[in-house]
């Protein structure tokens, strides 16, 4: 299924000090989770604790007000409501509404930059989606066209990059790559569906195992690897 990613406000960086404050309620998960953060990342966190909210001078309002630096802050909802109206932290990215075929097609004539590959269903956007959508003309001077691998890159790369909006590919090309947020699946009245198949080559040398192979790949064991990767085994349809 072709789905839609957006840029995170915050992409991968280089190891970096990353400097935290937290308040009480959240601070457990984030003393067990913050050590795997470390390894998987490379980054060092350095942490401040504080509470949510009032005018003593631990609380993290008061240390944001007083100029303490911060990349991030984790704290009560309300809080951090508060925060943001004063200015003191900034809202992350919205995710584009692709919700209906109206609500995507609204999307692509807002958003500033479109990715998309050069495999069929790039194809399908260029030649079929965005004429159907009415957007052709308007969405053509923004939109690129990525080459893919082995000799080129992801879709999700360039979106992960800033150097698009939005991008458009494979679910499963989609969903397990940082720096990037999975906006969701375009609407099944648009939804162009792509099947996999498997099949053997005029020249095998090892006709049974081969046949093993893909009917292993095509066996309810499979399944759940395979909706992992953000398909659809065909036995779910």
């Amino acid at each position: 299924m072709l789905g839609v990613a957006a840029l995170l406000m915050v992409g991968a960086a280089s190891a970096a000090d990353v400097h935290v404050m937290i308040s009480a309620g959240f601070y457990g998960v984030y003393s067990e989770l913050g050590p795997a953060f470390e390894r998987a990342s490379g980054h060092r966190l350095v942490t401040t604790r504080g509470p949510s909210m009032g005018d003593s001078p631990e609380a993290i309002p008061t240390r944001l007000g007083r100029g303490e630096a911060a990349d991030v802050v984790i704290l009560d909802g309300g809080a951090a409501d508060e925060l943001g109206r004063r200015g003191l932290v900034r809202a992350g990215a919205a995710k584009p509404d692709i919700g209906s075929v109206e609500a995507l097609r609204s999307t692509l004539l807002a958003t500033k930059s479109i990715a998309y590959s050069d495999s069929g269903n790039g194809t399908y956007l260029s030649t079929t989606l965005f004429p159907k959508l009415g957007v052709a003309d308007q969405v053509a001077g923004k939109s690129r066209n990525v080459r893919g691998p082995p000799s080129g890159e992801p879709v999700a790369a360039v979106v992960a990059r800033g150097e698009a909006e939005i991008g458009f590919q494979q679910v499963s090309e989609l969903i397990h790559v940082p720096g990037i947020t999975f906006v969701g699946t375009i609407p099944a009245e648009v939804q162009p569906m792509t099947f996999f198949a498997g099949a053997l080559t005029s020249t095998v040398g090892q006709p049974e195992a081969a046949s093993a192979l893909i009917c292993f790949l095509a066996s309810p064991e499979a399944a759940p690897v395979i909706l992992k990767a953000g398909l659809m085994p065909l036995s779910g349809r």
